[in-house]
């Protein structure tokens, strides 16, 4: 059929009255006319390439009214609010969900029945009630819209069960076009969509997944939330998302960012309906910078001027890292894709996994899998990323815009490699993972290698010079290059493809980059205290002055220096430099109460110390802590205040006797003063608390250890030696 020019003008026209658009943006035009012309239409297209419109604009020009099923309600209220801007009436787009009560049912149905609605977004769930199947085979349907198709499928990164009965449930309404579209999808995920959808029929529009605007770069897990602070501070008034994998960890990021000058709000499905809807608009209005969330937050936010997305933990699919990251730069402007990685989160997924049948436990490995190997290499990550999605594509395009090109790793000649890779994964008859390939090449004898008797193979232990790092290195740019290919179906088998029997025939020489090494990363954050987890010991030099100085106004307080400030406090003076009050109170173990009463002495020594030395001091490294991380400390010191029984204060807060003298311990050691006195009266006798005083008066260190060993003839157990050093600091100290 050949287009006239009046339906080409027509067409623009109406892009032009509805959305103000002058042109269509790719192949929108083209899929546009697809639908109109009443053709199942598969549309991939990544985050800002315009899919939304492939669906508004056929509906707005369509007789009757199109069917969006989307899976958020969020979303459902971002689009409806979006194209009721583009129309002279509300209910030229209606929702409808859970969230409505019954007469707000009963005026969407109204409106779609006058003919006046456009589009109606639905959630999947809505569309199994049997009175809303009824309602909707009355009406005219223009067409079915399945926006994030890939939670059809389960090896998409949002799998949801509901959405593999859309056919059936469609076709009980009624024969009608069927459009599905997604960001993210794989060779396999497309065709679990299409066959789910019962689409074979349908014509694909691919749009490439490269986004030219992005710049790609993974960190090992260092200090990061120092890290996230400087990154923040050096885009100041930028607006970013950063991603987390627990509520948790949300909402103590967010507090870390606010209490450090950030404007930060956190966002995750734990939050009340009005929260979360005031934090996103916050955002989108650019009274927050900053919003941290967990997957929850993103799908269907249309900012398009968001300028980085940091991912705090790597998420469990290379899809849901790809649509993630595709939130930021919508508007083809700058970018920054940064991901902290440790493989200690990697086993955090994995035991998620433990509890979901083996089908889907072998799925979310293989995901997992991708996911590490895209962290862990070294070539080009676009290349990397975009092969993944199935898209071959020259490293040179990438013009220095992920880590691994701008700054590149030492290359090494495979061409051995690769062909010792290849003979194993032929010697094993295809039918195993990279993990397995990699033992057999490094010698490793496990139960699997020797009940397939592959340590009696003649490659056996022929790479054992070579670390694990190495081979996985090999494997994975084998794979990207084309010589190798994971059996999906099979659960990530390799196997030899033409082009790999190719090259073993007619070997050449191939340069491969070693893989990075992220084992060097931290077990966990250093949020709880300020300017913790720094380089060491610090400054030697400088800790022996501030030791001596310690010492001297211990002695001239007549108390043990200890009670001025603990060592891992002077150690973390000397390693970020405090030289003002307000610094000296973000340091480990200080607090207001102890930098008051002992700083104007440590404050002018450090600074003189800097000046001389000519140090640059890591200023922008300086992390204040969330004042008491939550209201537990707040809780204790007021309890205490009113004199309540120490075991009621924990009962109240469902802690054990000590874990709440742990939580004191914190309290009185950065400077504040705890009177226990009122509980301590009842519980020790008078002689053994004086005999304990003294102790610690004379003592060097403040150890328990030391001193239960050295009161045992008290026969006095360790908790009321905590109390009593407790008292005896808070008296004495602060």
């Amino acid at each position: 059929m050949i287009e006239t020019v009046e339906t080409t003008t027509e067409l623009h026209e109406k892009l032009q009255y509805f959305f103000g658009f002058s042109k269509f943006k790719g192949e929108q035009e083209a899929i546009i006319r697809n639908i109109l012309n009443r053709n199942d239409t598969f549309v991939i297209m990544p985050t800002g390439g315009g899919k939304s419109l492939c669906y508004q604009l056929p509906a707005l020009m369509s007789e009757g009214v199109a069917i969006i099923v989307s899976p958020l309600i969020a979303l459902m209220k971002n689009q409806v609010d979006a194209i009721r801007n583009y129309g002279a009436e509300d209910g030229i787009a209606h929702f409808m969900n859970s969230s409505l009560n019954k007469s707000e049912i009963a005026n969407v149905k109204n409106d779609i029945t006058r003919g006046i609605t456009k589009l109606l977004y639905v959630a999947p769930e809505s569309l199994t009630k049997d009175e809303n199947v009824e309602f909707l085979r009355e009406i005219n349907i223009s067409f079915f819209a399945i926006d994030e198709a890939h939670c059809i499928s389960e090896w998409g990164h949002d799998f949801r069960p509901e959405y593999r009965r859309l056919r059936s449930i469609i076709e009980a309404i009624g024969t009608v076009p069927i459009m599905a579209l997604t960001a993210t999808a794989t060779p396999k995920v497309q065709i679990d969509i299409m066959k789910n959808l019962n689409m074979n029929e349908a014509t694909l529009y691919k749009s490439s997944f490269n986004r030219a605007n992005l710049m790609y770069e993974v960190r090992p897990k260092k200090n990061v939330v120092k890290e996230i602070i400087r990154f923040i501070k050096q885009h100041q008034g930028k607006s970013g998302i950063i991603y987390c994998l627990s509520r948790k960890k949300v909402e103590e990021i967010a507090e870390t960012l606010q209490v450090n000058g950030i404007k930060a709000l956190p966002y995750h499905a734990g939050l009340d309906a009005s929260t979360r809807a005031s934090h996103q608009d916050k955002f989108l209005m650019e009274e927050a910078d900053v919003i941290v969330a967990t997957i929850a937050f993103g799908m269907g936010i249309d900012k398009p001027d968001v300028r980085y997305v940091i991912h705090h933990e790597i998420p469990k699919s290379l899809e849901g890292y790809y649509q993630e990251t595709g939130r930021a730069g919508r508007d083809g402007g700058e970018g920054i894709c940064l991901a902290f990685y440790s493989y200690d989160d990697i086993l955090k997924l994995e035991k998620f996994l433990k509890n979901k049948h083996v089908a889907e436990q072998e799925i979310g490995q293989q995901l997992l899998a991708e996911t590490v190997g895209y962290c862990e290499t070294s070539i080009c990550r676009r290349k990397f990323l975009l092969h993944y999605f199935g898209e071959e594509y020259d490293e040179a395009g990438c013009n220095n815009m992920c880590d691994n090109c701008s700054n590149p790793k030492r290359k090494f000649d495979g061409q051995e490699e690769i062909c010792m890779v290849i003979d194993t994964v032929l010697a094993v008859k295809e039918k195993f993972k990279d993990k397995h390939i990699v033992q057999i090449l490094t010698g490793v004898i496990n139960s699997m290698v020797k009940s397939y008797k592959h340590d009696t193979l003649e490659l056996f232990g022929k790479g054992d010079e070579h670390s694990v790092l190495h081979w996985n290195s090999v494997i994975r740019q084998a794979v990207v290059q084309g010589f190798l290919e994971k059996e999906v179906e099979n659960y990530g088998t390799l196997r030899v493809t033409k082009k790999g029997y190719e090259y073993l025939e007619n070997p050449y020489s191939i340069m491969i980059t070693e893989d990075h090494d992220y084992t060097d990363t931290d077990e966990d954050d250093d949020i709880v205290t300020a300017g913790a987890g720094g380089a060491g010991a610090g400054d030697d030099v400088l800790f022996g002055i501030l030791k001596d100085l310690t010492k001297k106004i211990a002695k001239k307080h007549n108390m043990p220096p200890y009670v001025i400030f603990q060592e891992q406090s002077l150690v973390d003076m000397t390693i970020q430099y405090p030289i003002t009050m307000d610094e000296l109170k973000q340091i480990a173990g200080v607090g207001s109460g102890k930098a008051e009463k002992y700083g104007k002495e440590f404050v002018p020594v450090i600074a003189n110390y800097v000046k001389e030395n000519e140090i640059e001091r890591p200023m922008n490294m300086i992390v204040k802590s969330v004042v008491n991380k939550s209201t537990q400390k707040v809780h204790i010191i007021q309890n205490v205040d009113r004199k309540i029984p120490l075991e009621d204060i924990a009962d109240a807060k469902g802690l054990t006797m000590a874990v709440l003298v742990e939580e004191m311990e914190s309290i009185v050691y950065s400077g504040t003063k705890l009177d226990i006195s009122y509980y301590i009266n009842n519980t020790i006798d008078e002689e053994i608390q004086e005999e304990i005083i003294d102790y610690f008066k004379s003592a060097e260190t403040d150890s328990i250890a030391e001193a239960v060993k050295e009161l045992e003839d008290a026969e006095i157990g360790e908790t009321e030696v905590r109390l009593m050093r407790l008292k005896f600091i808070s008296e004495y100290g602060n």
